[in-house]
């Protein structure tokens, strides 16, 4: 039995796992994510459902899965849907950028680089005008960071770390950004930027002996300079 059931308590079942599997860019796990617990009443929660929603399109769209991935493009839709129904313009704008996002993932799994950079710059965009809730948490993901990971993809080194760079101003340490940013300065030949955002990724994590491959790939090129 869950108790108290209220927004909080939905926000914290979908979040925490979707953020654990997005994090540590676990694709198979975030496109198998269950919606859970059994029994709790997510009809009445559409936004914190399309959390689970929205990780499980970005572990399908990355893993090349298509059809999984429109599955749960449809299902967010569906969920706005209701929120717009709900005049909850707010949650209704926060599904928004996940279509948004979605969208783009799965146009470059369809290898549509060009529509897919286009649709995630979109996504920013309107995540970067949203002003955040002030009872809300802040989004499981932010969209800036998912536009710089494509921009890496693609190989468009300088709007990639520009993008990782931004996401920092915003939300200082990020593990991932600052490993994007390091990696997109490597790319660039730019050895110093690289090596200041590496050794403030070991400064962080605080885990010099920790077997992650990210870890391990910053202290070989440390090492190396």
């Amino acid at each position: 039995m869950v108790y108290p059931i209220n927004f909080k308590v939905a926000y914290a079942f979908a979040a925490i796992p979707a953020r654990f599997a997005l994090e540590n860019k676990d694709w198979a796990g975030a496109a198998k994510l269950p919606l859970g617990p059994a029994g709790f009443p997510w009809a009445k929660f559409p936004w914190q459902e399309s959390i689970v929603h929205f990780t499980r399109l970005l572990g399908a769209a990355h893993l090349g899965n298509g059809k999984d991935a429109n599955t749960e493009l449809t299902k967010l839709q569906q969920l706005q849907d209701t929120l717009v129904l709900q005049k909850d313009s707010y949650k209704s704008g926060q599904v928004a950028i996940q279509i948004k996002a979605g969208e783009a993932w799965i146009a470059l799994a369809n290898g549509n680089k060009n529509e897919a950079i286009r649709l995630m710059n979109l996504s920013a965009e309107m995540e970067d005008k949203t002003e955040k809730h002030p009872v809300t948490p802040g989004e499981v993901l932010p969209a800036k960071e998912l536009l710089a990971d494509m921009l890496l993809q693609a190989g468009q080194y300088q709007n990639a770390l520009l993008a990782y760079e931004a996401v920092l101003q915003k939300s200082p340490n990020r593990f991932n950004s600052l490993v994007g940013a390091g990696l997109a300065a490597e790319k660039l030949g730019d050895n110093e930027k690289a090596i200041a955002n590496y050794k403030q990724v070991l400064s962080v994590t605080g885990a010099a002996n920790a077997e992650r491959s990210e870890l391990n790939r910053i202290r070989l090129f440390l090492g190396n300079h």
